[in-house]
């Protein structure tokens, strides 16, 4: 019966490379610090009223703590009658967990796990909505949300799904529009999943410092 339970683990440590990443990397950052900054692209679907929007995204972060993101969704390129047709976000992510779990000693050592959990992030922008027959708005609404990501290779650098989900509301429902002049491309609620690539990029501070003269 042991047997048979440390094959089933070490099969599982085989297929899945999350299960037994503590030797791999002891400080518990799997490659998050390998650079300063990095730059995540993805491609998906976002899931709102009345149908799903084709979506792309780009984010570009520092230390993995903050970044700025860009999203353009279009309903149209899938045959959708997504209400708006197209929006395009932009904006900023925080994500708190990382920093503070790793000077606090709080990392699990698991990379699937301490990723997951540090890739919380915080996402307040700007939205532009495109409703069905008309041009993209001409003032900016709010977005606000939530992401999580999943790397696939239990490391900073590589493949992830990711999914980031919110509301957004325009300039009229910002202003107090009243209920009755108020649809779905005024305020909506929004789920954006997505399959992408995130590369470190540069050398850490202290690498370079200690390359100075």
């Amino acid at each position: 019966m042991r047997r048979g339970v440390s094959a089933l683990l070490v099969s599982a440590a085989l297929v899945w490379p999350g299960l037994p990443a503590r030797a791999a990397s002891p400080d518990g950052v799997f490659g998050r610090v390998d650079g300063d900054f990095a730059v995540a692209g993805g491609l998906g679907a976002t899931f709102g009223p009345r149908g799903p929007r084709a979506a792309a995204d780009l984010r570009a972060r520092y230390m993995q703590m903050t970044g700025l993101f860009v999203t353009y969704e279009d309903g149209p390129l899938l045959g959708s009658k997504a209400e708006p047709e197209r929006v395009l976000a932009t904006g900023l992510e925080v994500r708190p967990l990382f920093l503070a779990r790793w000077l606090l000693g709080g990392q699990l050592g698991l990379p699937l796990l301490d990723l997951v959990i540090d890739s919380l992030a915080l996402e307040l922008g700007a939205s532009f909505a495109q409703p069905a027959g008309r041009s993209f708005a001409a003032k900016p609404g709010l977005q606000a949300g939530l992401g999580l990501e999943v790397p696939l290779f239990a490391k900073a650098t590589g493949l992830f799904v990711g999914v980031h989900g919110g509301g957004r509301w325009s300039d009229t429902a910002l202003g107090g529009g009243g209920p009755d002049t108020l649809g779905p491309s005024d305020r909506a609620g929004f789920v954006l999943v997505a399959i992408g690539w995130q590369q470190v990029l540069g050398g850490p501070v202290e690498a370079r410092e200690s390359r100075r003269p």
